[in-house]
């Protein structure tokens, strides 16, 4: 009987029945077949019969899941897929024996079959293993989806990954090219001698950037600790200790939003070089981007969401303030410096306007609502206010402004760097604003008591000690390595780039 002849709960009740007559017979699970090729290997040493002929080839093993299968009287026609690709078998009694041929009517789609014979090419020109031994390896209990059509609901494809990824090429290959971007990303800064690092992902103290920290218990030592929400502090930390060039690829936790471009936890970039400035770290990302659009894409140029963005020209580069005149004609420079001015004006552009904005916050917040969407093709935007920029060195010519960029492609914010703050005083009286700002504002993980400032969750005293010890002139940055891999796959949400991402509870 065939699975769409049934519901899947009848489905499932015969293929346990099945099971239950395979661990009578013996072993259901065997672990002892070995292949020695994959089919995708096989399709390119083997592109034509003509190359088949001359190599002569020795019989192959190879071993995955069934996809498909014909039935054509006293012949079967196959699908097995293995990691790099599909190979179709053929499978009669002549080759099989009449026993394997009649317990291969009992196989299932979903099913992981070992198969060893004779590479062949069928008269429509398919590359073939004529089947002289079969083995069921794994019983798959479940049946698969449709084949023409996999996993269409959205919320399954994310819950059953598993499932999507067997049905779904595509899916397979965004991954793959996730995979090939970051080892890309590792081998270009490590042929620029940065050093690659791993630094803790829990903290005793929530630093490193402005966000809402996961919180947990440390039970042996009684104490709190915070899931990183960045690991700038402590790779500081190492470029103080003489590890003048560092990075780190890994996980970010941060307890907000859900989003199509936000997830709890996400993959980050960071890299620090010692006697360097942000511009330095510009220039050097420009160049990252574009060998590594080259080395996954095969070009410079790619189409995202239907738009085309080119990394062979010299990325823009503007100011906060020259973004804003541009894209606000009616706004002077003068007006840039009018807080009440602007508050009005960013209230009446759809910004939330809320009393312990400063100046500077006011400005961030009405260029990210009404300029960062529009920004498509690469962009820096740089100067970014002090206020905002609480771990970055001042501007020599305007010390309310930051040495500081964000880079912007297909309107979402993709880096972000600065000429660090090395200066340990402006450092520890920066922390205190920033610890005040949140205690207004009510957005502080757990605020501390009134004149103790080093109990705080943002107060790191330990990094203040760090600096005093001397920091040299140092840029950093950080690259969302989620939002790149959407780009590089033309994926519009961020779930389409992680293989797990996180998901509301599953209705019982």
């Amino acid at each position: 009987m065939n699975d769409h002849q049934n519901n899947d709960g009848d489905v499932e009740a015969v293929r346990r029945e099945k099971l239950r007559a395979l661990r009578e017979a013996g072993n259901a699970y065997p672990n002892d077949f070995r292949r020695d090729a994959l089919a995708a290997d096989l399709h390119n040493k083997f592109a034509t019969a003509e190359d088949l002929a001359a190599a002569d080839p020795a019989p192959v093993k190879i071993a995955g899941r069934l996809m498909s299968r014909r039935d054509l009287g006293k012949s079967t026609f196959a699908h097995l897929q293995d990691m790099s690709g599909q190979l179709q078998l053929f499978l009669n009694a002549k080759h099989l024996g009449e026993d394997e041929y009649a317990a291969l009517k009992k196989y299932d789609i979903g099913d992981i079959v070992g198969a060893a014979g004779e590479l062949f090419f069928t008269r429509t020109g398919e590359l073939s293993v004529r089947v002289n031994n079969l083995r069921l390896l794994t019983k798959a209990l479940r049946p698969l989806p449709e084949k023409y059509h996999g996993l269409t609901d959205a919320e399954m494809k994310y819950r059953r990954r598993y499932v999507d990824l067997i049905m779904n090429a595509r899916a397979r290959e965004i991954f793959r090219t996730r995979t090939r971007a970051i080892q890309c990303i590792r081998d270009f800064l490590t042929r620029e001698n940065f050093l690659e690092v791993e630094t803790p992902m829990m903290h005793p103290i929530a630093g490193g950037a402005t966000a809402r920290p996961f919180v947990t218990h440390h039970n042996a030592l009684d104490m709190k600790l915070f899931l990183r929400v960045a690991p700038e502090l402590y790779l500081k930390r190492l470029v103080v200790g003489g590890f003048e060039r560092v990075f780190e690829i890994n996980r970010n936790f941060r307890n907000e939003g859900l989003s199509t471009r936000h997830n709890p936890e996400f993959t980050m970039l960071e890299f620090y070089q010692a006697y360097a400035d942000y511009h330095a770290l510009m220039d050097l990302t420009e160049e990252l981007l574009r060998e590594l659009c080259q080395a996954v894409r095969g070009e410079v140029k790619l189409e995202y969401q239907g738009r085309a963005i080119d990394f062979a020209k010299p990325f823009a580069r503007l100011t906060l303030h020259e973004s804003l005149l541009r894209r606000h004609r009616e706004l002077t420079a003068a007006n840039l410096q009018d807080k009440e001015f602007i508050a009005r004006f960013a209230a009446h552009a759809g910004v939330e306007v809320r009393a312990e904005f400063g100046l500077g916050k006011l400005l961030t917040e009405l260029f990210e609502k009404t300029v960062e969407p529009e920004l498509q093709n690469p962009t820096f935007i740089t100067a970014y206010p002090v206020e905002v920029s609480p771990l970055s060195r001042r501007c020599d010519a305007r010390p309310e402004l930051s040495d500081r960029f964000e880079l912007f492609i297909a309107g979402r914010e993709l880096a972000n760097g600065f000429s660090e703050l090395n200066d340990p005083e402006d450092q520890a009286a920066r922390f205190r604003r920033q610890l005040t700002a949140e205690q207004l504002s009510g957005a502080a993980a757990n605020p501390p008591p009134t004149g103790a400032p080093h109990d705080s969750p943002r107060f790191d005293t330990d990094y203040i000690r760090a600096l005093e010890y001397g920091l040299p002139p140092t840029a950093g940055e950080g690259i969302g390595v989620d939002r790149l891999i959407m780009l590089l796959t033309d994926s519009a949400s961020i779930r389409e780039v992680l293989l797990f991402p996180h998901m509301r509870p599953e209705a019982e």
